[in-house]
Parts: structure tokens; C-alpha cells; sequence
């Protein structure tokens, strides 16, 4: 299959290449260049027909739009329209470019010339391509390109005590318990169960709640597995105050509260606004409700227990979380008790060697 050259009814000619290639051009050299240009291509084993289809099947805006709609009925909402929002920052930069022509500097400079995002963001980024990539590799079967490193630091969100946490949850339930009660169960709930995340918290439907079992049934977790909440027999109490409702509604939903459809689920930041004015209450700055809730109690547990046992009741132990947990410094902390004793006990030898 070598092609040929044809001259076009229109004016100028046509170049044939087999039956999936036609290109046109105005002058006769240029479709002679052409032609020898896709001849070397077959002869080095390179050449693909859908490099020059009309419809672009390997353009990167195309294929976006495919892998886009198969994440769609992968992942969360949320996280999707993160992907969605990543794909399209690339996509106005790259359009229909072939994703052959895409290598390690076209990423890297795309990621690094994204200006007024941060560090952990453009890593974000990076990891929505990194998987773009593979899936485009197996599914058009190329090779795929080299993904550039981007580093970045996780934030550290400010912790408090037990005992302060404590103080402002008492003043959540002393001014949201008349508006709803389930405002201070929730924020009670975060800073108790801790293998629990905030987005799953508030998208716990009734028909999840078991109060014969216990416990609370998560079907679908960011680690995947389902899993089961077991309860305080004192938050067991608490839920059986609230009447049985229809299964398929959400347990954190509003009730008679202004500016909202009754019965819709409270909203991300629902629970962290009456967080924040519990804290502004007591004197309290700087605590958002994750660092105050979720990260304190886990830091407050690496005095007292091995990771082993967090994992057991967490479900992990992620990077993250081994940075609130901070099991390694709890340990040294023994460590260092015992150099403590052994000074103690040298002091004491010294003291009697003298009145011997």
C-alpha cells in the first residue's frame, strides 16, 4: 500500500492511502510531500490512519470527553467534578493536539504555567493525567508518556485538647439544639467516630442506621469496602429520640429552618458554621471543624493507643493520618520517660555510694 495522487474535480489534487486516508491539497508538491512523508511512515512502522481522520479519534479534547463520561459512573460526584474541572484546564490548552504529540515537557509545562493554584492542587492535577494517560495507553494502545513529579508539602491544620474540644461541642448543642438537634449529634459524631469523613457523615440516609445492630452501615467509602459504625450505647439513645422516618431520606436534613427546602440534607459546610460561631463564642481562633474534630481526637489517641489499634478502628492509617496520629513521637515520649527513671535510679545509687 504505497497511495497514490489524484488530481481533484475542484482544482488541485488528492492523496489516497489505502481506504481510511484522503487529504487534499492546492498544489501538486505539497501532496507529493505529503505522500512520500506517510511512505516513510509505513516503511519505519509508524504510520496510523487515525492520526489523519477527519474526526481526530486520537485528539485530546475527544478523548477526554470519553474518559470523562466512563469516571462519571466511577467515582463520587464531587471528586468528578474535580476530574472534570482538571480535563478542562488542559483541554484550553491543548484542544484536538494528537495525545501522541503530548511527551513529559508538553505536561510539565502545562502544569507549571498554571498560575494562582497551590502546590497540592497542581499535584491533584497531575495524578487526573497521570490516570488520563493509562486509561488512553490500554484503551488506544500507545505508549504512554512520561508524567513529570510535582512535590508539595500537606497542610497542617491546627489541633486542639480534649478537654477544649469538648467545651465547644457543649456550646454547639446550647445554641444549635433548638434549631435542630442533629447539628450538634453530627459535629458529637465527627469528633467520636473517627473513621468516619465529613462527606460521608452528611450523606448518611436513614435506611443506613441500624439501632438493633448498633451501628451505622457506610456502603460506600472512599476506601471502597462498606463499612459498619458500631455506636456509644449513648448515641444509640440519642437516635432513638427522633421518630422513624421514610428510608431514603437523609438522617442530616433540615427541619423548619429559613432558607432551605425542609427535609434536603445539610449542605459541606453546614455543620463548620456552627463550628466556627461556637468558637468565636468561647475565644476560640483558628480551629476549622476537621482539625477540631476528626485530627484531635486522632492526635489525643497516639498517648494512648498503637497504630494497630487505630487502624482496626479507623479502616487505615493513610500518610495524613500518621501526621495527626504522630504514633512515632508518642513512643519516643515512653522513651524518654524511662531515661527519666534510669536518671532517677543513678541519682539514687550516687546518694548511697556517698553514705556508704
Amino acid at each position: 500500500m504505497k497511495g497514490r495522487i489524484y488530481p481533484n474535480y475542484r482544482g488541485g489534487y488528492q492523496v489516497r492511502f489505502g481506504r481510511k486516508l484522503t487529504k487534499s491539497f492546492k498544489h501538486l508538491i505539497d501532496a507529493e510531500r505529503f505522500l512520500n512523508y506517510i511512505r516513510v511512515q509505513t516503511d519505519n512502522g509508524t504510520f496510523d490512519p487515525r492520526d489523519w481522520q477527519k474526526i481526530n479519534p486520537l485528539g485530546f479534547d475527544n478523548l477526554a470527553k470519553k474518559w470523562l463520561e466512563v469516571k462519571e459512573k466511577q467515582v463520587r460526584p464531587r471528586y468528578y467534578s474535580n476530574l472534570r474541572n482538571y480535563m478542562a484546564r488542559a483541554a484550553g490548552k491543548w484542544q484536538g493536539k494528537n495525545v501522541k504529540d503530548i511527551n513529559f515537557g508538553t505536561i510539565e509545562d502545562f502544569l507549571y504555567g498554571i498560575e494562582g493554584i497551590s502546590d497540592k492542587t497542581r499535584h491533584n492535577i497531575k495524578i487526573c493525567l497521570s490516570e488520563f494517560f493509562k486509561w488512553v495507553s490500554k484503551r488506544e494502545r500507545i505508549p504512554m508518556p512520561d508524567i513529570p513529579e510535582v512535590p508539595y508539602t500537606l497542610g497542617w491544620r491546627n489541633i486542639i485538647d480534649v478537654g477544649t474540644q469538648q467545651s465547644i461541642i457543649s456550646e454547639v448543642r446550647k445554641i444549635s439544639y433548638s434549631i435542630n438537634p442533629k447539628i450538634w449529634l453530627g459535629i458529637k459524631f465527627l469528633s467520636t467516630y473517627v473513621s468516619v469523613r465529613p462527606g460521608e457523615l452528611i450523606s448518611i440516609r436513614e435506611k443506613q442506621i441500624s439501632l438493633g445492630m448498633g451501628g451505622i452501615l457506610i456502603p460506600d467509602p472512599k476506601e471502597k469496602t462498606p463499612k459498619i459504625i458500631y455506636l456509644l450505647q449513648e448515641d444509640i439513645q440519642h437516635l432513638n429520640t427522633f421518630p422513624t422516618s421514610m428510608p431514603d431520606l437523609y438522617f442530616f436534613r433540615h427541619c423548619h429552618s429559613k432558607g432551605v427546602k425542609n427535609g434536603s440534607r445539610f449542605g459541606p459546610g453546614y455543620l463548620y458554621k456552627f463550628w466556627k460561631r461556637a468558637c468565636h463564642n468561647l475565644g476560640i481562633e483558628g480551629v476549622d471543624l476537621y482539625g477540631g474534630t476528626r485530627h484531635s481526637t486522632v492526635t489525643a489517641l497516639g498517648r494512648i493507643c498503637t497504630p494497630e489499634q487505630v487502624k482496626d478502628a479507623t479502616g487505615h492509617v493513610s500518610a495524613a493520618f500518621e501526621r495527626y496520629f504522630q504514633g512515632k513521637q508518642a513512643r519516643a515520649l515512653k522513651v524518654t520517660e524511662k531515661i527519666k527513671e534510669l536518671s532517677g535510679e543513678v541519682v539514687e545509687l550516687n546518694r548511697i555510694a556517698k553514705n556508704v
